[in-house]
C-alpha cells in the first residue's frame, strides 16, 4: 500500500546521520548573530527568518563548495556559547519529535565550538543539557523521543585522539560514539588511525564519513584499517557494483564484504544531490542498494542547508520508487538496529514502538 504524506510523518523514525550545526531555525541563526553580534549574508530586501532561509537554501543548492561550507561559517558563528548551543540542542530534539522521530544520534564537531573560550568538556555538557531539554519539551508535547550526541572530530585537524578520548570520558552521560568529518580527498581516514585503535580498545562505536566525495579507497580504508561500525554516506559503494545489460548484477569484493557484514550505511538522499554525489532522488543508488539488501538507512544531513525532514527524504523515495509502508519499516528497523543503542533498548524499540506504529498505520483504510 503505498502511504499517504500523512502516514509518512505520523510513522516513527530512526535518524543516525544529522549535523547539529546544519538544522538550525533561520529564526534561531538570525536572533542568536544580532546577540554575538555576529554578521549574517547579504540577501535581498530585508534580513528575515525567511529570506535568511532561502539564503541558506539556495547557497547550499548553488554547485559551489565554497557558498555551501559558507553556510556552516553562519551557523557555527552562531554557537560559540554555553546558552547558544544549549538552544539549538533543544530546539533540535524538538523539530525531530514533532516529524516523527522516536531516536536520533546528532553529530557534531566540539573542536569547532571553542572559538569564545568554551572548553571541549562544556561543549559537549552544554549540548547534553539542551537535548534533554528537548526530551522533556517533547515529552509535555506528548512526544517521545531519545536522542545521543556523536561527537565528531575534523579529518584536517590533529585532535582526533582528544575528541575521542572527549567521548568515552562522556560514554554513559549522553555520548553514543565518534565520528571524523571534513573532506575526504586528501585526508584519509587512516591519518587518525591511533584514535579508531584507542575507541577500540575502548569497545567504543564509531562512525565514519567515507563513500561520499571520494570513493572506493575511503571506504575500504575506513572499514578494513579503521574498523568502522557504519559508513557516514557511503553512497559510492555503488563504484563497486556492475549492472549487466541483461539485468544481472555483479558485487566487487568491497561491495560483497559491505552486504556480507551487515555494514549500515548511512545515506541522506537530498543531501547528496545537492552536492552531486546522485543526480537526483530518482537516480540515487539507494534504490539499487535496496534491492540488493545493504543495510541501508535514511537521514537528514543538514536539514536547514537541504531544506529537508525524515518526512520529506522518506515521502521523496516513497514517490521516487513506489516506497509502501512495509518499505519504510524496513528502513527504519535497519536503522533502530544499527544505532549504537544497547542491543536490548534496540530491540525494545523495535518491538514496543516501532513495529506496532507501522502496523496500525497499514491498519488504515486506503483513501
Amino acid at each position: 500500500m503505498t502511504p499517504t504524506l500523512d502516514q509518512v510523518r505520523r510513522a516513527p523514525k530512526v535518524l543516525l546521520h544529522d549535523h547539529l550545526d546544519g538544522g538550525l531555525r533561520p529564526q534561531t541563526v538570525l536572533e542568536l548573530a544580532g546577540e554575538v553580534g555576529h554578521q549574517l549574508p547579504a540577501v535581498e530586501g530585508e534580513l528575515t527568518a525567511t529570506s535568511l532561509g532561502q539564503w541558506f537554501a539556495d547557497a547550499a543548492d548553488s554547485g559551489s563548495l565554497e557558498r555551501y561550507l559558507e553556510t556552516f561559517d553562519h551557523t557555527v558563528g552562531v554557537m560559540q556559547t554555553a546558552s547558544a548551543i544549549t538552544r539549538v540542542a533543544r530546539e533540535c530534539v524538538e523539530d525531530l519529535a514533532a516529524d516523527g522521530v522516536v531516536y536520533a544520534e546528532i553529530r557534531y564537531a566540539p573542536e569547532q565550538h571553542v572559538e569564545a573560550g568554551l572548553s571541549l568538556d562544556e561543549v559537549v555538557a552544554a549540548v547534553q543539557e539542551g537535548f534533554e531539554q528537548g526530551v522533556a519539551a517533547a515529552a509535555e508535547a506528548g512526544r517521545t523521543i531519545r536522542v545521543g550526541q556523536l561527537l565528531t572530530a575534523m579529518r584536517h585537524a590533529a585532535r582526533s585522539m582528544e575528541i575521542a578520548e572527549l567521548a568515552v570520558a562522556w560514554r554513559d552521560r549522553g555520548v553514543a560514539g565518534f565520528d571524523i568529518a571534513g573532506a575526504e580527498a586528501g585526508y584519509p581516514p587512516t591519518r587518525h588511525l591511533d584514535a579508531f585503535e584507542y575507541l577500540q580498545r575502548e569497545n567504543f562505536h564509531f562512525t565514519i564519513h567515507a563513500g561520499e566525495a571520494f570513493g572506493l579507497p575511503s571506504i575500504w580504508q575506513a572499514i578494513q584499517w579503521c574498523g568502522a561500525d557504519r559508513l557516514g554516506h557511503g553512497v559510492r559503494i555503488i563504484d563497486d557494483i556492475t549492472v549487466h545489460d541483461d539485468g544481472s548484477v555483479e558485487l566487487g569484493r568491497l561491495a560483497a564484504y559491505v552486504r556480507d557484514k551487515r555494514i549500515p550505511l548511512e545515506m541522506c538522499p537530498w543531501s547528496n544531490v545537492q552536492t552531486g554525489a546522485a543526480a537526483s532522488i530518482a537516480e540515487h543508488p539507494i534504490g539499487l542498494l535496496k534491492d540488493l539488501r545493504f543495510r541501508v538507512t535514511v537521514n537528514t544531513d543538514n536539514r536547514l542547508m537541504s531544506g529537508t525532514s525524515m518526512t520529506h527524504e522518506l515521502w521523496s523515495l516513497v514517490e521516487a520508487f513506489g516506497y509502501g509502508l512495509r518499505d519504510l519499516e524496513w528502513f527504519t528497523v535497519n536503522a533502530m538496529k544499527s544505532s549504537f543503542l544497547p542491543f536490548d533498548e534496540r530491540f525494545a524499540l523495535i518491538s514496543d514502538v516501532i513495529k506496532p506504529a507501522y502496523a496500525a498505520l497499514r491498519e488504515e483504510p486506503a483513501e
